[in-house]
């Protein structure tokens, strides 16, 4: 099953720089919502392989991307396509809204 893809102030750029949509989620370790998304995150990692990049981004080790796009409060899920933000969810949320999102971009 994929996983998703761990970004960096480094590679940041890299993961965005492709066709498919792109889901960000931005997470804290020490973050109880955080906790809760997480496993829905790992989940649409396999669901939509092949089909969108699925990635997480520790706002606690990685301060550069997280004020780029002014993370203020975790979690926040950025939805890109092209470089673009197209859609963006705060807080936690059931599966089947981050699902509808991303379905929004594939087409």
């Amino acid at each position: 099953m994929s996983k998703p893809i761990e970004i960096t102030d480094a590679n940041f750029e890299e993961v965005l720089s492709t066709d498919k949509p792109v889901l960000v989620d931005f997470w804290a370790e020490w973050c109880g919502p955080c906790k809760m998304i997480g496993p829905v995150v790992e989940e649409l990692a396999g669901e939509y392989d092949g089909k969108a990049v699925i990635a997480k981004v520790d706002v606690d080790s990685n301060p550069q991307v997280s004020a780029k796009f002014g993370i203020r409060s975790i979690p926040t899920l950025l939805f890109f396509k092209n470089n673009e933000i197209v859609d963006k969810q705060v807080g936690a949320v059931p599966k089947a809204v981050l699902s509808q999102k991303l379905e929004a971009q594939l087409n």
